[in-house]
């Protein structure tokens, strides 16, 4: 998305082991605590399967595995963010949801060519706010068309 035409954009910010990463609120339907998840055969390694919310099957992703960081046990802290991604609802498993932000768009500063063990391409830009880096992640390349279209698929 381009920030043209606004002076803020407000977003969500998670954590993944130690770094706070933060999305368009936009993007973002709801916050959920983690509930049952159902395996799926056959699909991504990252893709920890399908839950029913609110009577809607959602596909369910897990950050750290598609980021290529390791996995871990759950806590209390644990969600699962809905985002809308290529107009589909796809739930994301993060360490844990930290804040509601207004960010001014000016302090958006293009990604660096590494960004810590994530790879570049997920990242739209990175965000100084005080103390805090925040990685905004471009969630179109977090996922792209044609795994939505799978996912799309197993939640057929």
């Amino acid at each position: 998305m381009s920030y043209e035409n606004v002076q803020q954009v407000k977003v969500i910010v998670f954590q993944i082991e130690d770094e706070e990463y933060a999305i368009p609120v936009h993007h973002v339907g709801s916050i959920e605590r983690v509930m049952h998840i159902t395996r799926v055969p056959k699909t991504a390694p990252f893709v920890e399967g399908v839950i029913n919310l609110r009577g809607v099957v959602t596909p369910v992703i897990d950050l750290r595995k598609r980021f290529g960081l390791e996995g871990y046990e759950q806590g209390g802290r644990t969600r699962i963010i809905i985002a809308t991604i290529e107009e589909m609802d796809i739930g994301l498993i993060v360490d844990g949801a930290n804040d509601v932000m207004d960010i001014e768009v000016e302090a958006i500063q293009p990604p660096p060519e590494v960004v810590g063990r994530i790879e570049a391409e997920y990242i739209q830009g990175v965000i100084n706010v005080g103390q805090r880096l925040l990685i905004l992640l471009n969630l179109d390349k977090v996922l792209s068309r044609e795994e939505v279209r799978e996912l799309h698929e197993v939640n057929g």
